[in-house]
């Protein structure tokens, strides 16, 4: 009998719910944080440096996001994999699984590529080892054949590195005038582990105490590089009133030291050391390209894998176009099948390289090692990857994907997020680039301040909105001083005057004159990496922007060529310039047991006072008592980290407060000592602005606590990890800890895009600080993408007109007008419109 298929059950009304909401979300200074945000549109979270945004996009939604995902996995492979933990939040609704990019602090490995990054090595290897043109009689080879990073690719000289670390007798031995007894051998290790080196030589029969010149050649070489190692019976010379007790010595030669602690050494700073003392040059077995000879045989197009690998990736995509099957000189393989393979391989990689050379990452080449990419180079690779990838129905977490962007980039970078959007995916992006902020469908701004005054939601909905939200920042920047900002269905419509007023503001210009320059440091011919026979000019006593396209040469112009070049004339007695300051955005500390306090010495000023107090004196402690770092007053239980760590198996390792101290880090009895009633932990717990006015009577952490603030880091914790902060925090800490040493020489500061990461309302107090420094006579130079920032500077160099071999060029130099007025590069119309001059 037939019967009628009853209706599905009406499904639950929270299953078409279009948004995401978060209920109770206390990360970090989040404050019980409720929000909703929609699905299928992209959200972007504003909100000043230290404000709480990213505690809401990462340390929340996508923590969250990740913690159910492994809940669907194994719980065995769940202890392989690295967990976040789970957020501090009540609830989160709707959540789809989320992909996280991320602009990563630590750095990849010497083995990372761009080709690695983004997958695309492993299409070029296949593309050689099914389609290459093999030598006559040659057997085919399995891709991995092809990679420098397998035992069955890689060159067995030196490994698949390219190159191969050398030493000489000029490095080891840089003053020959010196005798060993002296220390000629400046590669020997110090301490007794030196003089035991040198005891051994003796009791061997070569003379200490001459100058190293005048020791036969035989011996030196025998010294310096012997493989041998010899054992003696080693009478040593010491102390009359101590013991003597001969003892076995074994010789090691100082280049096998050297090589042994770079490549063995756990310590950083003795690999470090080591490294001083070599020098890398070409693999003579593969002349640099880290394969073997039977993988360097093949070729494709007429070229090897190594040669094709470094070309820049616009030029590799050209290539391929030209080797299609009909094309002239389109491969084949040995066995005749490889026309359709080539077809098929270089549409993969073509549609691959496609993404990349549209985020303007086309000048870089698939060999360009990672370590020497920016954070936003890297991002933009990986989401370069991710739009390949065809994924649909996720949520995409990105932090500051304009970060390194040129204005001319950005553009693209919004066709991008549009696209991965339009694929069915939510994407949320904390940005503080106005024209990323003004192309959202919805605004999450948090604020109003940082820290402790920050961590509430101000505003969630349709960007126009933020505009009568008086307490946002934000809305000053995007809208204009009165809020008044034309806009039209989301987007910025029509820039009027009185949308221009907040760009005037953030200028820091307040109709100041161009300052005249008080001499010029030039260089000549300067030829490196993409710059070729450059002859620039940077003057003193200015402000100097240095702008161009992403790969135009500029950091290569100023933080290698132009800080080298100072650097060697500092010693010169007519160099107008005394000092030279770089300040990156490295991170300050690579360890919890590093931190602000720490780095900027105000610790050591505050060990000092405690140890001043009288418990302290009374008990005969000294000031290395109230480091958390070193056995004496710390916690013995945590070792002074605070917490420990909870291991639960297949659940993420989670950290608890340390059940001794209580996360203090010291022990009971140094909590004890007090100095004007608060404890050394609760003094380490004090933020920037708080310890300001605790120490007002102490001039030397004063000093450095009000260049803290100054800089726009008084919500900061003086205890602060190292590893919770962000490069433009790191920057930042880095710039107070100069500015606080009042240097009155003149001094050449040199920074590299040092808005990145910061709110239009930070980048302001840094300007001014900036400026402050020019206008005590020093001089400031800056790569730097923000054309607002460009607009108040007085100088500006603009490299160009494009990227890797496109780049390398002055375009202009001039005042700001007057390289806006030039019309020449891409930098040309942008910075007219920062100028109002468009």
């Amino acid at each position: 009998m037939h019967q009628t298929a009853e209706p599905p059950p009406a499904a639950h009304p929270r299953s078409h719910d279009p948004f995401i909401r978060v209920r109770g979300a206390r990360e970090h200074n989040l404050r019980g944080v409720d929000v909703d945000i929609p699905r299928d549109a992209l959200t972007v979270f504003t909100g000043v440096s230290g404000s709480g945004k990213s505690s809401l996009a990462f340390g929340t939604l996508y923590a969250e996001a990740q913690r159910r995902y492994f809940e669907s996995v194994a719980p065995y492979a769940r202890r392989l994999i690295h967990q976040i933990g789970a957020p501090k939040v009540d609830s989160v609704t709707g959540l789809p699984p989320a992909v996280s990019l991320e602009q990563r602090r630590s750095s990849p490995g010497s083995r990372s590529s761009v080709g690695t990054v983004t997958l695309l090595s492993n299409s070029l290897r296949m593309l050689f080892s099914r389609a290459g043109t093999y030598p006559e009689g040659a057997p085919r080879l399995d891709s991995d054949a092809f990679s420098p990073n397998t035992a069955a690719g890689a060159c067995p000289s030196c490994h698949g590195l390219g190159s191969i670390h050398r030493t000489s007798e000029e490095l080891l031995v840089p003053d020959p005038g010196l005798s060993i007894r002296q220390g000629a051998i400046a590669a020997w290790p110090g301490a007794w582990q030196g003089k035991n080196l040198r005891d051994i030589l003796e009791v061997l029969g070569h003379d200490v105490d001459v100058p190293w010149r005048e020791l036969p050649a035989a011996d030196r070489e025998w010294i310096l590089f012997t493989e041998e190692q010899p054992v003696v019976t080693v009478h040593p010379v010491r102390d009359a009133d101590r013991i003597q007790r001969p003892y076995q010595g074994t010789y090691m030669s100082a280049h096998r030291y050297v090589m042994r602690t770079f490549s063995d050494s756990k310590s950083a700073t003795l690999r470090t050391r080591a490294e001083r003392f070599l020098t890398d040059s070409p693999c003579p077995g593969c002349e640099g390209r880290r394969l073997r000879p039977e993988a360097l045989a093949v070729t494709f197009g007429g070229r090897t894998i190594a040669e094709l690998a470094a070309l820049p990736l616009t030029a590799l995509d050209r290539l391929l176009a030209g080797t299609a099957p009909g094309a002239p000189g389109a491969p084949g393989g040995a066995d005749g099948t490889g026309g359709e393979a080539a077809r098929v391989l270089a549409e993969d990689l073509r549609s691959r390289i496609g993404p990349v050379v549209e985020l303007g990452l086309g000048y870089l080449s698939l060999d360009r090692t990672a370590p020497t990419l920016s954070a936003g180079e890297l991002q933009r690779l990986r989401l370069a990857t991710q739009l390949r990838s065809g994924l649909f129905g996720v949520v995409y977490v990105l932090d500051e994907p304009s970060a390194g962007l040129h204005p001319a980039d950005t553009e693209a970078l919004l066709g991008v997020l549009d696209r991965l959007k339009a694929a069915g995916n939510t994407v949320f992006v904390v940005e503080h680039h106005l024209d990323v902020v003004r192309h959202a469908d919805w605004l999450v701004d948090v604020g109003p301040r940082a820290g402790e005054h920050g961590g509430r939601v101000l505003h969630s909905g349709p960007p126009h909105e933020l505009a009568g939200v008086a307490e946002s920042a934000t809305a000053r920047y995007l809208f204009g001083a009165d809020g008044d900002r034309p806009v039209r269905d989301g987007r910025e419509g029509p820039e009027g005057p009185e949308g221009r007023e907040g760009r005037e503001e953030l200028a820091v210009r307040d109709g100041r004159a161009v300052r005249e320059a008080a001499g010029a440091v030039r260089l000549e011919g300067v030829d490196r990496h993409n710059l070729r026979r450059v002859d620039v000019e940077f003057p003193l006593g200015v402000f100097t922007a240095v702008t161009g396209v992403s790969g135009s040469g500029k950091s290569t112009l100023v933080g290698q060529v132009l800080a080298r070049e100072v650097g060697e004339r500092l010693a010169e007695p007519d160099f107008p310039v005394r000092r030279l300051v770089e300040v990156d955005q490295k991170p300050i500390g690579r360890t919890p047991r590093s931190n602000l306090a720490t780095y900027t010495g105000l610790f050591d000023v505050v060990r000092r006072l405690f140890a001043a107090a009288p418990e302290a004196r009374a008990r005969g402690w000294k000031a290395g008592r109230f480091s958390f770092n070193v056995v004496g007053g710390r916690c013995e239980t945590c070792q002074g980290e605070g917490f420990v760590s909870v291991e639960l198996l297949f659940l993420p390792s989670t950290y608890a407060p340390c059940p001794e101290c209580g996360g203090a880090r010291y022990d009971a009895e140094t909590l004890q000592v007090r100095h004007e009633g608060l404890n050394i932990a609760e003094v380490l717990a004090l933020t920037v602005e708080s310890a300001a006015a605790f120490f007002a009577g102490v001039p030397a952490a004063a000093r450095s606590l009000r260049a803290l603030e100054e800089i726009g880091l008084g919500y900061l914790r003086l205890g602060q990890p190292a590893t919770e902060l962000s490069g433009g925090e790191a920057q930042r800490i880095k710039l107070a800890t100069e500015l606080q040493r009042q240097r009155r020489d003149h001094t050449l500061y040199l920074l590299d895009e040092p808005t990145t990461g910061l709110h239009p309302a930070d980048v302001r107090v840094l300007l001014r600080q900036l400026h402050g420094l020019v206008d005590a006579g020093h001089s400031v130079v800056v790569v730097e993408h923000d054309m607002d920032v460009v607009a108040g500077a007085d100088w500006v160099v603009d490299l160009g007109p494009g990227g890797g071999a496109d780049g390398g060029r002055i375009v202009a130099a001039g005042t700001p007008r007057q390289v806006a007025r030039a019309g020449q590069g891409r930098t040309a119309g942008y910075l007219a419109r920062a100028l109002g001059t468009a």
